[in-house]
Order: C-alpha cells, then sequence, then structure tokens
C-alpha cells in the first residue's frame, strides 16, 4: 500500500510541480500530520449538552428565534441570518432549549458571550428538510437560499458563504480555486475529507462551478498529502477540475498565496481576489454545500482534528456546541503533562481559556499542548538586523522596520510601510534568532491604528453632525429672514393696493357724499316746503278760524252811504266778503312768515329767494300777489 502511495506521489509530483509558480518567503515547520492520519474519521457521540454561541462567524450576530423551554428538532433554525453580512444558527439535534445565557465562548479574549443551550433527547430526529434541485433552480434562489443554511468558510476565516457566491446573484468570476493545501502543522481535518469523501467534495465544486458560472476549476494540495491527492484526481477525471500538487511551505494555504501558486496571479493589496475573477472554497464548504442542496441539511457540524498531548489522534465528526472535553475524552483524553489547548494550528492558532468552551465553526483543530511541544518563549533579545525575517515574509515586506515602528508607536510610519498587508502567519517570528515576538507587535500596531481610526471616523462624524447642526441653524435663520422679509414686502404691497383702493374708495366715496349732500339739501328743500305749507294750513286755519270769530261774536257796524241805502242781505253780504277778505290776508300773511322762517331754516336770505325751490318762490309769488290785491307793503 505504500509503495503504491508513494508511486502516486512521484507521479503526482512529476506531472503537476512544473506547472507551479513559487511565492518568495516561507517556512517548513515539522507538519506532525501523520499522528492523526493512522485512523479515519469517526463519529463523535451526541454529549449530554450543547452550547450554541452566537457569534461563530464573520459578520452581524443571528437574531434568536426560540427562548427557554422550547423543544426543537435536528436542523430546526434557532437564530436567523441579520443583516448582509451574517450567518444562521441550526440546531445539531433534537432535544429541548433550557437556556439563552452568557457562557465562556473560544476566543482569543476569554471572555464570555451569548450562547444557547440545548438539552439534547438522545432522538437525533431531524426537522422537515428540503433537499433543492439547483440544476433546475435559478441561480439567484439557490444563493439566497444558503443564507438560511448557516454555511461559512470552514478553512478558518468563517466568512458567510452566500455572499462570496453573490448575494446579487450576479458573478464575474472565470475561475474556481479549491484550498485543499492545509498548510499548517497537526491539521489533518482537509486531509482525510479528500481520502474518504472525493465524490461528495467534487459534487460540491459542480455547484459552486455552476453558481459563479466559473470557465475551469483548480483544486492545490500539498504535495505531504499523495494519498488525498491521487483520490481527488481519480474523482474529477470526467470531470472540468483539475487538481495541482503544490510544495508543501508554509503559508501556502494563504487564499493568494495558493492562487499565485496555481495561476501565477498576484492579486493587488487592495482588491480582492473576486476583482480579478478568482474565488477561492475550502474543501470542508463546499462539501458542506453539497449536503445542504443534495439532502436539505444546513450546517450542523464539521470534521475536527484533535491531536498532539492526547493518546488518540484523530479526526472526528462533531456537532457544533460539544464541549470540548467530549472531544478530548473521545480520544483518550489528555496525557498528563498537557498544559493547555490551541485552537487551530501552531501558526496561527490561540489558546482556550478552558476545556469546557463549546465546538464552533471555526473549530478546525484541537491541539493538546506540552512544554516540550511547544516550549515557552525565551526572553526577546535585540534585533540584530539578520533581515531573516524579510526572507521569509511571503507577503515581501520589511518585518524588522515594521518592528521599530510599532514598538515605538510609530504607527502612521507602519502604515506607510504596509503593515496591513501583513497575513499574522508568524514565519517572521519562526525564523527569528532574538526570538522577538513579531507578529504580537504587528497585532498591537493593528489595533491601535484601527482603534485611532474610529476614534477619528466617531471626531469626524461628530464634526459632520455639528457641521451640518451649525449649516442647519444659519438655513433656518436665513429662511425665517427671507419669510420675515417677504411677509414685509407682502404687506408693503397690500398697504400699496390698499391706499390705491382707498384713493379710489375716497373718491367714490367724495362722489357719494357730495351726492348724498346734494340729496340731503334736495331733502332739506323739499322738507322746508312741507313745513311752509303746513304752516300757510295752519295759518290758513288759524285765519279762517279768526274770521268765523268776527263774523259772529263781533257786533258789525252798518255800512251807511249817503248816496245808496243798503237793503239788510246786502249789508250781510258785504260784510261776510269783508271777513272773508281780511281772513284771506291773515292767511297770506301767515304764509308770509311761515316760507321766511322757512327760508332762514334752510339758509336763504329774503334777498336770496331767487335760490329758493320753485314751491317756495310760487308760494312767495302767490303772497305778493295777494299783497299787491289788499294794498299791503313790505316792510
Amino acid at each position: 500500500m505504500k509503495a503504491i502511495i508513494n508511486f502516486a506521489s512521484n507521479l503526482i509530483r512529476g506531472t503537476s510541480l512544473k506547472d507551479v509558480y513559487k511565492f518568495n518567503g516561507g517556512v517548513h515547520p515539522h507538519d506532525h500530520k501523520a499522528e492523526s492520519t493512522a485512523r479515519p474519521i469517526a463519529k463523535l457521540a451526541i454529549p449530554k449538552n450543547l452550547v450554541l454561541p452566537l457569534r461563530q462567524h464573520v459578520g452581524y450576530i443571528p437574531k434568536i428565534l426560540v427562548k427557554p423551554g422550547d423543544h426543537v428538532l435536528k436542523g430546526q433554525m434557532l437564530a436567523e441570518a441579520e443583516g448582509s453580512v451574517s450567518a444562521a444558527i441550526h440546531a445539531p439535534t433534537s432535544g429541548t432549549i433550557t437556556a439563552i445565557n452568557e457562557q465562556v465562548i473560544p476566543h482569543p479574549s476569554g471572555l464570555p458571550d451569548m450562547c444557547i443551550t440545548l438539552v439534547p433527547d438522545c432522538k437525533d430526529t431531524w426537522g422537515q428538510l428540503q433537499p433543492i434541485d439547483w440544476r433546475h433552480t435559478d441561480k439567484k434562489t439557490l444563493v439566497e437560499s444558503l443564507r438560511a443554511s448557516g454555511i461559512v468558510g470552514l478553512g478558518g476565516a468563517t466568512f458567510p458563504t452566500h455572499i462570496k457566491l453573490g448575494a446579487s446573484g450576479k458573478s464575474n468570476v472565470h475561475t474556481l480555486v479549491i484550498n485543499a493545501a492545509e498548510c499548517e502543522p497537526y491539521i489533518t481535518c482537509d486531509d482525510m475529507l479528500m481520502r474518504e469523501r472525493a465524490d461528495e467534495i467534487i459534487k460540491g465544486i459542480e455547484i459552486v462551478n455552476y453558481l459563479l458560472g466559473a470557465e475551469k476549476c483548480v483544486i492545490g494540495i500539498e504535495d505531504n498529502k499523495p494519498q488525498a491527492a491521487s483520490t481527488m484526481t481519480a474523482a474529477c477525471q470526467s470531470k472540468a477540475v483539475s487538481v495541482k500538487v503544490v510544495p508543501t511551505l508554509y503559508p501556502s494555504g494563504d487564499a493568494r498565496r495558493l492562487i499565485h501558486l496555481l495561476l501565477n496571479v498576484e492579486i493587488p493589496n487592495d482588491k480582492r481576489s473576486t476583482d480579478v475573477g478568482i474565488q477561492v472554497f475550502n474543501i470542508a464548504t463546499v462539501l458542506a454545500i453539497y449536503r445542504y442542496f443534495e439532502f436539505g441539511e444546513p450546517s450542523v457540524g464539521r470534521v475536527v482534528t484533535i491531536t498532539g498531548n492526547v493518546e488518540t489522534p484523530q479526526n472526528f465528526e462533531v456537532l457544533f456546541g460539544t464541549p470540548l472535553q467530549t472531544l478530548i475524552t473521545a480520544a483518550g483524553g489528555a496525557k498528563a503533562d498537557t498544559t493547555h489547548f490551541i485552537m487551530g494550528g501552531p501558526m496561527m492558532g490561540f489558546d482556550l481559556p478552558n476545556a469546557q468552551v463549546p465546538i464552533t465553526k471555526a473549530a478546525n483543530c484541537i491541539i493538546a499542548a506540552t512544554p516540550k511541544l511547544f516550549p515557552a518563549a525565551p526572553p526577546a533579545m535585540p534585533c540584530i538586523r539578520c533581515a531573516r525575517c524579510a526572507e521569509a515574509c511571503p507577503v515581501n515586506l520589511q518585518p524588522q522596520e515594521l518592528y521599530w515602528f510599532s514598538k515605538s508607536d510609530n504607527f502612521e510610519k507602519a502604515r506607510d510601510y504596509n503593515l496591513f498587508d501583513c497575513i499574522e502567519c508568524g514565519c517572521c517570528s519562526y525564523v527569528c534568532p532574538s526570538d522577538i515576538p513579531l507578529v504580537q507587535y504587528y497585532r498591537y500596531a493593528k489595533s491601535e491604528i484601527i482603534a485611532a481610526d474610529k476614534a477619528k471616523e466617531a471626531a469626524d462624524l461628530a464634526r459632520e453632525r455639528n457641521d451640518f447642526r451649525i449649516a442647519r441653524i444659519e438655513r433656518e435663520k436665513l429662511e425665517r429672514a427671507q419669510k420675515h422679509a417677504e411677509r414685509a414686502q407682502a404687506g408693503k404691497t397690500e398697504a400699496k393696493l390698499a391706499d390705491g383702493a382707498a384713493t379710489e374708495t375716497g373718491v367714490e366715496i367724495t362722489s357719494s357724499r357730495q351726492e348724498t349732500e346734494s340729496k340731503a339739501e334736495t331733502n332739506t328743500a323739499t322738507a322746508t316746503d312741507k313745513q311752509a305749507a303746513i304752516a300757510a294750513a295752519i295759518a290758513r286755519a288759524k285765519a279762517q278760524k279768526l274770521a268765523s270769530a268776527n263774523a259772529t261774536g263781533t257786533p258789525v257796524e252798518k255800512a251807511t252811504s249817503p248816496e245808496i241805502s243798503k237793503t239788510p242781505e246786502t249789508e250781510a253780504a258785504e260784510l261776510k266778503a269783508k271777513a272773508d277778505k281780511q281772513a284771506l290776508i291773515a292767511a297770506a300773511i301767515e304764509r308770509a312768515k311761515a316760507q321766511k322762517l322757512a327760508a332762514t331754516q334752510a339758509g336763504l336770505s329774503p334777498k336770496n329767494v331767487d335760490n329758493a325751490s320753485p314751491a317756495v318762490q310760487e308760494e312767495i309769488s302767490k303772497i305778493n300777489a295777494i299783497r299787491e290785491e289788499v294794498g299791503i307793503k313790505d316792510k
């Protein structure tokens, strides 16, 4: 068997390495992979309880959909993706939700975070699964459905997969790269997946290739995995997928380094691989995508390598939320001299706070550490400027310069030297003869710069808000002033219009007043005429009364004439005529007085009688005629 593997390894190396383009730097530490590849992948038993942190991926934490006391089925969504960059959390098995609280999670800080606690009922009952016929379904619909799958990058980055496949349903990717390098020491989960589940991986690659619309696909495998390389090569012989074996050199598993190795394409530091039409997926991720579309299974577990200072290093299929101690026990337990546990590889992993933290989507490897395997770092010595760090840097940086700038808090200078291009692979620290923890200085400088940028961003935002507030106040003042000016102008216009209207109205009022005065004068004259007529009538009545009284009560001397002797009847008739004439004269006098009085009240002088009304003038004419008739003269 070993001879076959060696032959396949030599064959692959002889035919594939000529197409590989090496990158600068890198290191080759002892890989320690054989310890955990001697046994096949085993399925870990369901533990007594599962603790599911909400923070298991890059982006926003999901929104909780359950509450304590709820019974859930395997695969049921417990928390849905919140926001564009987020991933859902599903029940790894059937059971009851007992708590939603803060618990310690696997994180470098060792701080607690919100978690959902599930107590299994040991029935492992699946909920209703809904496989998707991806060959006859719209691509956009398929990508959107992945948002509910909870699948993230299982190579360690944990970036939501639906984002990498293009959440909008559009893609300009022409080449799909499958990262099977697994360059860090100790980690073998991808190696074992390729050995045992190559057919499912190839089917998952077909789905991803279809969703991206890529024209070709290349699988990159390090040459220290000959069995996996031969198995994958055999599985994709009739497919539009090729396998390339790359040299075992850390960090060949970095996406940019792998793209350079396989395609001889340099990704600019300010670009992403998708900007040049290339997308990278991990082996475990494409396998999870296949399981989701083919069987409807969401992301509820993964293969984890447990190695280091344990009795039987091995790879296990583990449910998310399983306590680390359960996995350690399944590997035969940790040996007595174990001091702590490392999650991830020895180059980029971090120490776990305790053995009770749960397994999450980012946990590809757990290493039981001892002082012998990982001795404590000796005291750092001064930098001797040997430039070994620069030779080992796969990103072509100047690590010693970045070290000085970071140590002296000269962050702007460190930024100028492309500090953020550092992938924190640890190659510089690994080769440093002075044992300087260079990566720690870079992380410190990055964190300070990020904090300063956030503070500056907050200050800029506050300043913008203040400027906007001042501008708004000024604008409101101007608007108020403009409104006041408009109102004042409107008032002036209205005043002018009112003055014009008043002038016209005044003319009308004057004309009306003149008409009224004329009418009043006419009415006054008419009233005076009426009063004069009334006074004349009264005078006539008085005269008639006086005449009657004189005729009846006053003795009348008989008129005698020497010439004529009058009969009593004639004398009586004369007396009566004389009395009537006197009565008429008295009435005329009274009428004249009344007319004079009326003319005086009307403003007419006796000399200005011609201005009197026709009725008055007629009465005066009558009075004058009577006076002339009876011989009365004006005084």
